[in-house]
């Protein structure tokens, strides 16, 4: 059997952040690009858009490849793209991610659930190790259920 991490531990995407970095990039430098050649009758407060534009699909990228889930003595931080929520560790009972789901989910004591981003099931081998680390730390420091 696998110990648990060492915490604090944090838990992040690599590709899914490489990914939406560099695109973010191209897209910013786009539409830099696009403001320069455009054609004449494009003012500056058309040009400023674009960019403003490019900005603003960089900022949603950036929101995406944030996610992450972080363990530390108190509990879990769950940073996805729009939301961040703190949980001490009794507030979550397990984490499950079935073959072709995005990410895991966490089943809350107060019988809700919540989607931990911060883990992409795109990544299999990655995804797989970060889960059952997550896993054990749940099952040392919280309610879930000791594995069989």
């Amino acid at each position: 059997m696998t110990d648990a991490p060492a915490l604090p531990t944090v838990w992040r995407p690599r590709t899914t952040r490489i990914v939406a970095y560099a695109t973010a990039g191209a897209i910013v430098l786009g539409m830099i690009v696009l403001a320069v050649v455009v054609a004449p009758q494009f003012k500056t407060f058309d040009r400023a858009l674009m960019v403003a534009f490019g900005l603003l699909v960089a900022w949603v990228l950036h929101m995406l490849a944030r996610c992450r889930v972080t363990a530390d003595e108190a509990g879990l931080t769950v940073v996805n793209a729009f939301r961040t929520r703190r949980l001490e560790w009794p507030e979550v009972l397990d984490a499950n991610m079935s073959v072709g789901e995005p990410w895991p989910t966490l089943d809350l004591a107060d019988g809700t659930s919540i989607g931990a981003m911060g883990i992409n099931g795109a990544e299999k081998t990655l995804a797989a190790r970060q889960l059952v680390e997550l896993r054990l730390l749940l099952h040392e420091r919280g309610e879930a259920p000791h594995p069989t």
